[in-house]
């Protein structure tokens, strides 16, 4: 029976577009095309409305548990960190002091809250790299275990952050993932055999994210062994995370002490719950009664005989038992049924990762750093999540139009879905100008262009829109 327990929360706000699509003019500075792409008016009204239904009060609520004795894993995206850097600095130094505590540990997440993984892997181990050194830089700690976009995992991506130097990755335990496996026990996905690399190069390869600080020894050993994996509970996340205030589940309401029954009496080693932040007053109101809920849920864990811990020291407690977990290549996800379908499910949604293709394709070519930040917004998982329900009904879809802002219905279905692509379009032509060869043709620049002996060949592109 599971007397082992790790909870893990992760806060995010997307970078939401602006509807409709903009017209950006030709030879627009990066500033200006930013302005057309994304709205942060609303970004920053929606940021203010779950601030003050979720965030203070779940952070509030969560640093009196860990401070009473609660363990805590928790993880925050780029995006959400950047709009409270710009809208509310006082919520952000609440979530510091609550990261600071010695019961709480911080999970590196995917920063974007992107696809860039299924667009560029290399640029995705690197990003993940620079995300480590950004978390350390705003709280202080330094991130070891991962959690990726929408818990994403495939064996590319754990390869990807294996090669990254992460200790461990979190997985959500789908039953077309595990097989007959239970997720309640500590896994690997990796060879046995010998490293075709030297262990030296491997150790220099991940001080790039470990540094130098000083490491335990069985630290040390695991730097040579792939990435452990822990795997979500599916169920006992759902009931809190979806069912908590649906009174037609058979589970409602949901008690604590239940709760705790069921945690005690589930089969395994260890547990692992996982939950978006905004569950705790944004997903579940208030008058849900899930804050009472939470408040009462250490002392009847206790009485189950359950004890709470990090993840990471999950992974110490458990190691010397590690399973074999054979990963699939099409990624998993947490989100909907378990798989990428849910953001890839529709013709939408097919055609606007094929935008996000082209459009990150593009500013690489731009070689503009502030260009390519710009295509890794514009590849947030978000914009595929929230036309979900574009031609399919059913939770899924439901979950999808709640995300998706209001202020867009007035554009009708179809209106979204071609104001979406549009804007991705815009945004492609708006980069042309900043491609290396056309600023050689630039008037100011003629001069310099005649004196080249050599010329170089121009690039074509060729680019066809498809139409939903």
């Amino acid at each position: 029976m599971v007397a082992d327990l790790a909870i893990y929360t992760v806060v995010h706000q997307p970078r939401r577009l602006k509807l409709p699509a903009q017209p950006i003019p030709r030879g627009a500075s990066i500033e200006d095309i930013t302005r057309c792409l994304f709205d942060e008016s609303m970004n920053e009204h929606y940021f203010r409305k779950v601030a003050k239904y979720c965030y203070y009060p779940a952070t509030r609520m969560f640093l009196d548990l860990v401070r009473q004795g609660l363990k805590l894993s928790i993880g925050f995206s780029l995006s959400f960190l950047r709009q409270a850097q710009n809208w509310d600095t006082t919520l952000l130094e609440l979530f510091r002091e609550l990261v600071a505590e010695e019961n709480v540990e911080l999970i590196g997440v995917e920063p974007y809250h992107s696809f860039l993984f299924l667009l560029d892997l290399p640029a995705f181990i690197s990003r993940m790299q620079e995300m480590v050194q950004e978390m350390v830089s705003l709280f202080g700690k330094r991130p070891v275990v991962t959690d990726t976009t929408e818990m994403c995992m495939s064996a590319t991506i754990y390869n990807a952050l294996d090669a990254a130097g992460f200790r461990g990755a979190l997985i959500d335990g789908r039953p077309w993932v595990m097989g007959w496996r239970e997720s309640t026990h500590l896994y690997r996905y990796g060879d046995d055999g010998p490293y075709a690399q030297p262990i030296g190069d491997r150790k220099a390869a991940r001080a790039a994210v470990y540094g130098k600080r000083s490491v335990r020894k069985d630290e040390k050993e695991d730097r040579e062994k792939p990435p452990y994996l822990l795997a979500r509970h599916l169920e006992l996340s759902d009931d809190v995370g979806y069912r908590f205030s649906n009174r037609s589940w058979s589970g409602f309401p949901l008690y604590a002490d239940a709760y705790a029954h069921w945690i005690g009496r589930t089969w395994g080693e260890m547990l692992l719950l996982g939950w978006d932040y905004e569950t705790f007053g944004e997903h579940h109101r208030l008058d849900s009664g899930i804050f009472e809920f939470m408040r009462a849920l250490p002392s009847q864990l206790s009485k189950s005989g359950v004890t709470t811990y990090t993840v990471s020291e999950l992974i110490d407690r458990h190691s010397a038992h590690t399973n074999h977990l054979p990963l699939p290549v099409y990624p998993s996800t947490w989100a909907g049924s378990g798989g990428m379908e849910f953001f890839l499910g529709n013709e939408a949604q097919k055609v606007i990762l094929q935008l996000m293709g082209h459009v990150y394709g593009m500013a690489k070519l731009t070689e503009n750093p502030e260009l390519i930040d710009l295509a890794l917004w514009l590849a947030q998982s978000d914009n595929l999540h929230l036309i979900q329900w574009y031609g399919r009904s059913g939770p899924e879809a439901e979950v999808s139009a709640y995300f998706t802002p209001s202020e867009w219905w007035a554009l009708g279905a179809n209106g979204v879905i071609y104001e979406q692509q549009q804007v991705y379009l815009n945004a492609l032509r708006a980069m042309e100008p900043h491609l290396p060869v056309r600023l050689l043709r630039q008037p100011e620049r003629k001069t310099i262009r005649l004196r080249e002996t050599k010329p170089e060949p121009e690039a074509a592109f060729y680019y066809a829109a498809r139409g939903v």
